[in-house]
């Protein structure tokens, strides 16, 4: 074959080869989309549950298990406040969980933005925790957007064993919140951080809307695929009945 016809050869094939790769169907290209987001989907739950879990292995300085036992809902934003010298925040991605009888909830994916947090100069990066004490800021979540300490009110919560400081704290904040940096965890007072529903993910995972999703949560184990399951069952391993707790 000559030179100039085996050339055109391999062009020929070489476009036909492009052709096909970029005129895949919609349909194929959906699929795509949507097994990429459920990789990420369980990406986030399962990171939110590694970060959960490192909280909850020292009992003297976790969040008390009788709070985790009485909230309605418990949010996780791994990674989620970048503080360069003062206070402030970029905001990040988490999943929170409805109680749901004696377990929890499908994760529900939201997002976290704007807003400050007391006392975490200098950190690089920092873990949070909202435990929703009560259906009213549960309901908050329902909502398009939904400001910590602004519709609902936040307090840093009480760690370790101390029930006193846990039913003190039951009386006096609809939401709890703990932060952890560079190992440090305590209870944090946070506000002006803006809540927003990941629509796109929970719609890409379960066909419904934040909104829907925690309105009728179904069990963790009954609902989610496997990967998704990370999540509920991190936050069942720790919560128990306060009256037995201890």
């Amino acid at each position: 074959m000559k030179p100039e016809r085996q050339n055109m050869l391999v062009a020929a094939v070489a476009l036909a080869a492009i052709v096909v790769a970029t005129t895949r169907t919609p349909e194929a290209r959906s699929n795509d989309s949507q097994e990429k987001k459920a990789r990420d989907a369980a990406a986030q739950a399962a990171k939110a549950a590694r970060s959960f879990e490192g909280i909850m292995r020292v009992p003297d300085k976790a969040i008390p298990r009788d709070l985790l036992a009485r909230a309605k809902a418990i949010a996780v934003f791994p990674q989620v406040i970048k503080v360069a010298l003062t206070v402030g925040g970029e905001g990040g991605r988490g999943v929170i969980s409805r109680h749901v009888g004696t377990g929890w909830g499908n994760p529900v994916f939201v997002r976290a933005g704007g807003g400050s947090v007391g006392l975490q100069i200098g950190a690089s990066s920092t873990d949070f925790f909202l435990l929703l004490m009560n259906d009213e800021s549960v309901d908050g979540l329902m909502k398009d957007k939904f400001e910590l300490g602004g519709e609902a009110g936040i307090a840093a919560g009480p760690v370790g064993r101390n029930v006193g400081a846990a039913t003190d704290a039951l009386m006096h904040a609809e939401i709890l919140s703990y932060s952890r940096s560079r190992g440090l965890f305590a209870g944090v007072n946070v506000k002006g951080i803006v809540l927003k529903p990941e629509d796109d993910l929970n719609v890409a995972v379960y066909n419904q809307t934040a909104r829907e999703l925690l309105g009728d949560p179904v069990s963790g184990d009954a609902g989610a695929a496997a990967g998704l399951k990370a999540f509920p069952q991190a936050l069942g391993r720790y919560t128990v009945n306060p009256s037995n707790d201890r």
